[in-house]
């Protein structure tokens, strides 16, 4: 295998043996290695299949240890660790409705916004422009690929200079649901006015005192959108139950293979019956 990487590492091309193959070889290699070489000790000392149930108590009792760790740590992203465990999406926001006024939208959490949510904060309108620039900007077309769907990308907007986000008189608003659990995530909502960039004849934007204006022929829109917790934790909690389930079965193996021999050893020791005269 090292031989094999050595010569794939000159530049070939990359295929379907490179390196989809290889890398399954490299994992099976690895594991043939260091699990193989352990069992092959074990099963000369302990017999077959007690070798091969202590190899699995000793690889599972490892997998739960290190997945324990990774529950218990942030992971080297924060900074905190030097651990860096196998985490899944992000939390980010992510608009759910462009609509004219947020009465008008079918979440009725967001329909109760004007009247019991709170007021958008500048640090809220930082958080929520890369999503909403995903969202409502039309992404430009790449000959030979496919373009993403967009369905929130109605407006006609080329560019994130061609709209404003917080402007003079804009509203905005944001929702916490309060009911405190312990199994799901609250839910949690905002909405953000904005407004279509004044052009001139020629298509470019006007700017006042403080850089663009709003173009007042043309209406302006709510985003809405969506705080998604993300799933950073799934993978591991996913791991470590795995990694228990397989421990517990490699401790009942080794207290089934106790029950049998003490079961022989009775057998064993078992009086004969002595012949009737």
């Amino acid at each position: 295998m090292a031989v094999l990487h050595a010569i794939l590492a000159e530049g070939a091309p990359a295929n379907l043996w490179n390196p989809t193959a290889i890398g399954v070889l490299t994992v099976l290699c690895a594991v043939g290695l260091f699990c193989g070489s352990t069992y092959l000790l074990l099963g000369t000392n302990l017999g077959a299949r007690l070798g091969f149930l202590v190899a699995a108590a000793g690889l599972s009792g490892f997998l739960v240890l290190l997945t324990t760790l990774w529950l218990t740590t942030p992971g080297s992203a924060t900074g905190n660790s030097d651990l860096d465990p196998p985490h899944g999406n992000s939390a980010s926001w992510k608009v759910v409705e462009v609509v004219d006024d947020p009465g008008a939208s079918k979440i009725a959490p967001v329909r109760d916004l004007p009247t019991k949510g709170i007021a958008g904060t500048p640090e809220l309108v930082t958080q929520v422009k890369p999503a909403i620039d995903a969202a409502i900007v039309t992404a430009p077309v790449v000959a030979g690929q496919t373009a993403k769907p967009q369905p929130f990308a109605t407006l006609n907007i080329s560019s994130s200079t061609d709209y404003l986000l917080a402007f003079p008189g804009s509203k905005s608003f944001q929702y916490i649901d309060k009911t405190q659990n312990f199994f799901w995530h609250r839910h949690r909502y905002a909405t953000m006015e904005i407004c279509l960039a004044r052009k001139d004849a020629t298509g470019t934007i006007v700017n006042g005192a403080n850089g663009p204006v709003c173009d007042p022929l043309k209406p302006t829109h709510f985003i809405v959108l969506s705080y998604d917790y993300g799933s950073v934790r799934k993978p591991v909690v996913f791991y470590w139950l795995f990694s228990l389930l397989f421990f517990g079965l490699s401790l009942l193996g080794l207290h089934w293979w106790e029950q049998d021999e003490r079961a022989r050893k009775r057998a064993a020791l078992t009086p004969v019956p002595a012949p009737s005269e």
